[in-house]
């Protein structure tokens, strides 16, 4: 089973920068898609970037030009910098496996706020 811990949130204000970062332990996931989701206060979570395996790379409209995903996998782990941060962005980050998400972690909280 795969633990996955979060890292990297905090309070930024807008237009600022973040880089969140993924570490995943218990098994390797450098042969899985991975995805940065993130979930803001009433509303579902939703899927913000991926990256497969092979590195391509895919955002929502909203974190295109703005957030970059990677991956290490000698690390087994994911990174998620965040650039021209909005408020809108506030949420609860996460990261798991893109097409059949395992156990959540506790995420990461971001925050953007004047």
């Amino acid at each position: 089973q795969v633990q996955l811990v979060e890292s990297g949130g905090g309070l930024v204000q807008p237009g600022g920068s973040l880089r969140l970062c993924c570490v995943a332990s218990g098994r390797k996931v450098t042969s899985r898609a991975m995805g940065w989701y993130r979930q803001a206060p009433g509303k579902q979570r939703e899927l913000v970037a991926s990256i497969t395996s092979g590195g391509n790379t895919d955002y929502t409209d909203s974190a295109k030009g703005r957030f970059t995903i990677s991956r290490d996998d000698a690390k087994n782990t994911v990174y998620l910098p965040m650039n021209s941060l909005k408020p809108e962005d506030t949420a609860m980050y996460y990261c798991n496996k893109r097409w059949v998400p395992g156990s959540w972690g506790q995420g990461t909280q971001v925050t953007v706020s004047s």
